[in-house]
């Protein structure tokens, strides 16, 4: 009896995608690449999760985009779960397609937090700013300063980058023509990105053999010192009455696994951070950062293997 007759069921490969940020190439070297390093059933049947950011930096979110939006009928036995970025939903306020807030106050009420910045970020002030969330501005903003300090890089248009994302559908950046420009079917794909996405059983190739752990994945993490459940429950809601949604734009504070996960031993996978780094159950898959020059990376589970755009699986 061979090794694979004794594995009872049959685990379901997970794959976990680092924010691509525009890099169509990338994205499409990275995914042939899976393909052909994982089995053709057990990648027919994989439950493929992207960890968010989709859009600016690189030249191509349009087509980043569409490449998204066909995977599921292309592969219609996989499951996809399409994850908010902070770059993803800033790009959604900007299109004016996320749900208002659930008390009823305007998306101005968010301006207040960031205003001090509103003159160096330039934010935008063009049709449709009035009611615009807070993010929404600051992506499509006109920067007053040329470098990002923090990465060594020059601004493309907003503290964002996201000019090459207006160029991507064929307008300037900061243009109020994007909103017209981009694709009813991209809207709808924005619109229902989750927030948060949790899978119940999860498994994990350990020394000890297979072992099942629930997996929670979301962009940047979740926030320590706050009740955990209270922030599942606040991003399934989708509140955006928040100026910063910190489990999608954090970045100390959302690094390590809450305590409280320590007690049902729980996988917490995100993107956002700029780096590949796992430390037991925290995985975070964002070997690219939206740098040129960098990797798209993903995570698959069980044998929690590493796979690249730059791989060369050609065999």
């Amino acid at each position: 009896m061979s090794h694979s007759d004794q594995i009872p069921a049959k685990t379901r490969v997970v794959c976990c995608i680092g924010d691509v940020h525009g890099y169509i190439t990338k994205l499409q070297n990275l995914w042939s690449n899976l393909e052909s390093s994982i089995h053709p059933s057990d990648f027919n049947s994989a439950l493929i999760i992207f960890l968010g950011d989709y859009c600016d930096r690189g030249s191509n979110t349009r087509e980043v985009i569409d490449f998204l939006v066909n995977l599921p009928s292309k592969y219609p036995n996989q499951k996809h779960v399409f994850l908010a970025g902070n770059h993803d939903f800033a790009f959604a306020a900007f299109l004016g397609i996320l749900p208002p807030p659930a008390d009823g106050s305007p998306f101005s009420d968010t301006w207040t937090q960031f205003e001090a910045s509103e003159e160096r970020e330039g934010w935008f002030r063009g049709e449709g700013y009035e009611n615009m969330h807070v993010q929404g501005r600051r992506w499509a903003g006109k920067i007053t300063v040329k470098t990002n300090l923090a990465k060594g890089t020059d601004y493309q248009g907003s503290i964002y980058d996201a000019g090459p994302t207006f160029e991507s559908y064929g307008v300037p950046h900061g243009s109020a023509d994007l909103v017209k420009a981009v694709p009813d079917e991209h809207k709808k794909f924005l619109s229902n990105m989750a927030w948060v996405h949790e899978e119940d059983d999860v498994c994990l190739d350990t020394e000890d053999g297979i072992k099942h752990y629930k997996l929670i994945a979301v962009h940047a993490g979740l926030e320590r010192g706050k009740d955990v459940q209270e922030q599942l429950n606040s991003l399934k809601a989708k509140d955006t009455k928040v100026p910063k949604i910190e489990c999608l734009s954090g970045r100390r504070n959302v690094w390590d696994i809450p305590k409280e996960l320590s007690e049902k031993p729980t996988m917490v996978v995100s993107g956002h951070h700029g780096k590949l780094h796992i430390d037991g159950l925290r995985l975070i898959i964002d070997e690219g950062g939206g740098l040129q020059d960098r990797p798209v990376a993903a995570v698959v589970l069980p044998p929690m293997k590493i796979v690249r755009d730059t791989d060369n699986m050609k065999q």
